[in-house]
């Protein structure tokens, strides 16, 4: 079975970072609650105030549903509204055999 992964990546200004981050839990316990297909999550922080958001789906199908429902919990709107700007998104497919274990 393949992955969809969801890269985004955004800009959040300095003073936005704190809001960013206390909203992501929020955010994916909304995801968990309301996203079918929705994998997990990691956040990674970039120079110049970007950000790019990892996420992992069943399937496209689960991506693109979860992308039509928009900001449409309070964790999600949170985490938004902290986004000052989009750069990209683009989704891809996992490549498991590319994936490393941590040792």
């Amino acid at each position: 079975m393949t992955t969809s992964v969801e890269l985004t990546r955004f800009r959040v200004k300095p003073e936005n970072v704190e809001a960013l981050l206390a909203a992501r839990p929020a955010m994916i316990a909304d995801f968990e609650a309301d996203r079918e297909g929705f994998r997990g999550a990691r956040l990674v922080r970039l120079p110049n105030d970007e950000w790019l958001d990892i996420v992992e789906w069943r399937t496209s199908a689960d991506y693109a549903a979860s992308s039509a429902k928009g900001p449409n919990l309070p964790g999600v709107k949170a985490f938004f509204a902290a986004i000052d700007s989009l750069v990209v998104a683009e989704e891809g497919v996992l490549s498991e055999q590319g994936t490393q274990r941590q040792r």
